[in-house]
């Protein structure tokens, strides 16, 4: 762990670890390291399971399959994965013996030392992955050490606690880790958007939306919040932050004061300037950001908002935002065939992603569809008819996407693909070719889950892309 120093109050202390994934295992091990007696609880009792649990009993660590329940005798405090919803029984015992729960970026911010790194955190319907990668490529291009962590990159508690030492962390947080992460203060902190997701795990979109609004919680400096979503500036208002800490807004649009915005092809900034009423600072052009799509505009204002927070000079904006590269089956460029471009955003897995990918083109042919996760698609389809040349639809639940489009855009031709085998994406691409033109983008933004299909939404955007360079290489 380094030579950071950390409080020697873990000794003895009997903490259970729920949950042993990709977070429950890593803390399990720290907190063993710091001298606590872990037990990790885990509802699964497969093969995997049983091979980490062997692992971690090798180490010391006590571990309990198939029983992700009832809370083991003595327990002092239980540390989460994200996975894991606030209605489960282990929890509801926790509150009723009186245990505090933590997440897994609760435990982090815990063990943070004295001189650790700032935070300055992201959360947001969408967009906070690539967010928070194009805030680590600014803070970069200012000469800081930093690093994309949380949700994303670098484990939060091997940024804490390993030999590295930042200059200020690009932190990512899910709602399902700030349900869990009552004391984490940011320096500053955006919510890029609200939309309904989750709401199976959360209850409601309010106890969703509320969850959003604890990254606003003790900022210091800035609460970054998206002009065109009410719902985000409404989070900043009901914030207890510190004396002193700004509503910062951003914008496609012409930014007012305290905000950033575009003018003209720029990307410009009216909050961190002399005279924010007359003064207008130019940090990039429009033609900088990666792929320039309305979306992904807004994601980079968000970040050069939080940059500029830190004390980032323009010039950084700007080299930041160039030297950015996207992570795949982000509105992704596959191919050109015959004129007709070719989409891959694959991780549209909701309602709220696919419509600003569908903003992005015009005109569209439309591949979409999976597991709808209690969505809905009116609004969807009634805001994008428009822009559909045709339609192609996959996946479990595509009935309800069909029905949407049969009740806002009738006159756009729709193609029903009821297979789920391997080709099945081959052929929702050969389709779609069919219903092009040239000039037309055909776009993979589902709308849904992939996991009726695909391992992930990875694999799902991985079969698009092969699909199309097949179809290029039949077409050459």
């Amino acid at each position: 762990m380094g030579s950071r120093q950390v409080s020697t109050t873990w000794q003895g202390r009997n903490v259970t670890v729920a949950g042993m994934g990709v977070s429950g295992i890593p803390a399990a091990r720290v907190l063993h390291g710091l001298g606590a007696r872990v037990t990790v609880v885990n509802d699964g009792d497969d093969e995997r399971s049983r091979t980490q649990a062997a692992r971690l009993e090798a180490e010391g660590i006590t571990v309990r399959l198939g029983d992700g329940a009832t809370l083991p005798a003595g327990t002092d405090l239980v540390v989460t994965t994200p996975g894991w919803a606030p209605d489960k029984p282990l929890f509801t015992a926790a509150a009723e013996a009186g245990v505090p729960v933590w997440g897994d970026v609760e435990l982090a911010w815990r063990l943070r030392g004295p001189d650790a790194a700032p935070w300055l955190a992201v959360t947001g319907t969408n967009g906070k992955t690539t967010t928070v990668r194009m805030l680590a490529s600014i803070l970069e291009a200012a000469g800081l050490k930093t690093a994309a962590v949380g949700n994303i990159g670098v484990s939060l508690l091997d940024a804490v606690l390993g030999e590295e030492t930042y200059d200020v962390l690009a932190v990512e947080l899910s709602s399902y880790q700030l349900h869990w992460s009552p004391s984490v203060r940011a320096h500053s902190a955006a919510v890029l958007n609200l939309a309904p997701d989750h709401l199976d795990w959360h209850g409601s979109m309010e106890a969703y939306a509320a969850d959003k609004g604890r990254i606003y919680e003790g900022n210091q400096v800035a609460c970054v919040y998206n002009v065109q979503d009410p719902a985000t500036e409404h989070l900043v208002r009901e914030a207890d932050v510190e004396e002193g800490c700004r509503a910062i807004g951003f914008t496609l649009g012409t930014p007012g004061p305290s905000q950033v915005g575009v003018v003209d092809d720029l990307l410009v900034d009216r909050a961190f300037v002399g005279n924010r009423q007359k003064q207008a600072q130019e940090l990039a052009q429009v033609s900088d950001v990666n792929p320039p799509a309305p979306h992904n505009i807004a994601n980079a204002l968000a970040a050069a908002a939080l940059a500029r927070a830190f004390g980032v000079e323009p010039k950084a904006v700007r080299d930041g935002l160039r030297a950015f590269r996207p992570d795949p089956h982000r509105i992704e460029h596959v191919e050109e065939i015959d004129g007709v471009t070719y989409v891959d955003d694959s991780k549209a897995t909701n309602t709220h992603a696919a419509e600003a990918s569908l903003a992005a083109y015009d005109p569209i042919v439309w591949i979409a569809g999976g597991l709808a996760k209690g969505a809905t698609f009116d609004e969807l389809v009634e805001k994008s008819a428009k822009r559909l040349r045709g339609v192609v639809l996959i996946g479990a639940d595509r009935a309800l996407i069909r029905e949407a489009l049969a009740r806002h855009a009738p006159e756009v031709p729709v193609v029903d693909l009821d297979r789920a085998d391997t080709g099945a994406m081959s052929a929702a691409v050969q389709e779609a070719a069919g219903l092009a033109r040239p000039g037309d983008t055909v776009l993979l933004a589902p709308a849904c889950a992939s996991m009726d299909m695909f391992a992930n939404y990875n694999k799902r955007g991985e079969a698009f892309a092969d699909a199309v360079r097949a179809l290029a290489a039949g077409r050459a």
